[in-house]
């Protein structure tokens, strides 16, 4: 889907005065068609802030490579844009609805940002509609730069993504992959280490860098190179499921777009838990409900009727505790992490992913160029006895920061808010609060993130 600036300029138009007539006393919300965040709200005192009409595509430049985007517009209507011309962004976060202003305004990851970082920094040009009711056009050289830079991480507090201008990079019309099995962690992110400052392995180019973690003696690092030519491609949107491959073969070849969405299909693995990766259940289930956003809206209708809750109290069994996060540690306490994740939580599998940032992006601070770990993990485990809800997250939130790390905030979190505020820079954060949303109509980082207003 396309769009032309002219219509762009009057969507704009239409948000703005919407967010204008919304009462004083209520908090605006954006009303997305769909959502990627973990945070569950109650309505409470809301008003809903329509952007159906910002989610297209207003163009790309295959001579400059860049791309205008509408804050709405999913990473798979993107790609869907820039693959004819051989582009594609620098970092497509993995999942087909996460929307552009969703991934500079939270944080999105994917194999590439052992190079290029995460989305927002491939990010030129941000218009916003503020906290204060402007329209402002942020860059790192203009007056709006402190916003510009605040913005990555602000998850909506500051103002909403209207329009994006984002660099693209070429790309070849296949994915090589070689995938590198470990059976000691401590070796594994090592070999991390080494192939993402050298961007080789084996004497060929990398491109991209990811791994699981399927049990203590058991790792894997999946190398990606783009590939003019394949000997065949494999197909991992039916019958065969991508992370399960992993462990049968050691090299694969998949069209550059079904990589990108490699892990759409079955949500990483997480449809296991609605039995989509059983051969019946599979065989009978469209397509085109296999993807991401179909299972978050079961996630979602689940924990409005308490379905899954019923039925354990039915069965006897132990209640369980939603622990849905992504973390980040430096490569060489990576190991450390994944051991007292196996003791302390067990859950499996944990998907790896190494990034490095630059020093531009004050909210979310990682030391700049160093190689940090993602490790994202998703799912429900049973609680002890005599243990609350919150248990294993407030554990995994201590280790995180005991080992220098950091973890995003699309998910349940616990912290006090002094700690929070000095984990997540809140020296950088209040000034452009102030400037931008000198009112307060929207909730700031900590109310919206932690309180879960």
């Amino acid at each position: 889907m396309t769009t032309t600036m002219s219509t762009h300029r009057r969507a704009v138009e239409q948000i703005r005065q919407s967010y204008a007539e919304i009462p004083g006393g209520a908090a605006p919300r954006l009303a997305k068609a769909t959502s990627n965040l973990f945070r569950f709200r109650d309505g409470g005192r809301t008003a809903k802030l329509s952007a159906r009409d910002l989610d297209e595509v207003i163009s790309v430049d295959p001579e400059t490579m860049t791309a205008e985007v509408q804050g709405m517009t999913t990473y798979e209507h993107l790609v869907d844009a820039t693959l004819p011309y051989g582009l594609m962004p620098y970092v497509v976060p993995q999942l087909k609805t996460i929307t552009l202003g969703g991934a500079v305004t939270g944080l999105g990851i994917e194999s590439t940002s052992f190079r290029d970082g995460l989305p927002h920094e491939s990010v030129e040009e941000l218009e916003i509609l503020t906290g204060d009711g402007r329209v402002v056009v942020a860059r790192d050289d203009n007056e709006h730069r402190d916003l510009f830079r605040a913005f990555p991480n602000s998850y909506g507090t500051l103002g909403y993504a209207l329009r994006i201008k984002i660099r693209l990079r070429k790309v070849q019309p296949y994915v090589h992959l070689t995938h590198v099995k470990f059976t000691d962690a401590g070796k594994c992110m090592l070999a991390m280490q080494e192939i993402c400052d050298s961007m080789v392995y084996d004497g060929e180019r990398v491109d991209f860098v990811d791994g699981v973690f399927f049990e203590p003696g058991e790792l894997y690092l999946t190398l990606g190179r783009f590939s003019e030519r394949a000997p065949y491609i494999s197909d991992y949107t039916g019958m065969r499921i991508y992370y399960q491959s992993i462990r049968q073969r050691s090299r694969d070849w998949l069209t550059v777009r079904d990589y990108l969405w490699r892990w759409d299909t079955d949500w990483f693995w997480c449809s296991r838990a609605f039995g989509v990766q059983q051969s019946v259940v599979r065989s009978l289930m469209p397509r085109r409900w296999m993807r991401s956003d179909v299972y978050r809206r079961l996630v979602a209708l689940d924990r409005k009727y308490g379905l899954t809750a019923r039925v354990g109290r039915w069965r006897d069994q132990p209640v369980s505790e939603s622990v849905i996060q992504d973390v980040e540690t430096p490569v060489e306490r990576g190991a450390e992490f994944l051991e007292f994740f196996h003791d302390k939580v067990g859950m499996t599998p944990v998907w790896m992913c190494p990034l490095r940032a630059s020093s531009r992006w004050p909210i979310y601070p990682l030391e700049p160029g160093k190689l940090y770990v993602n490790f994202g993990f998703w799912g429900m485990v049973p609680l002890p006895r005599g243990q609350f809800d919150g248990y294993y997250n407030r554990l995994i939130e201590r280790a995180v920061h005991d080992l220098d790390g950091h973890k995003s905030l699309y998910s349940t979190s616990f912290y006090a808010r002094d700690q929070f505020w000095q984990l997540y820079n809140g020296d950088a954060y209040w000034p452009v609060k102030r400037e931008y949303d000198p009112n307060g109509r929207l909730l700031d980082l900590y109310e919206k993130c932690v309180r879960g207003r």
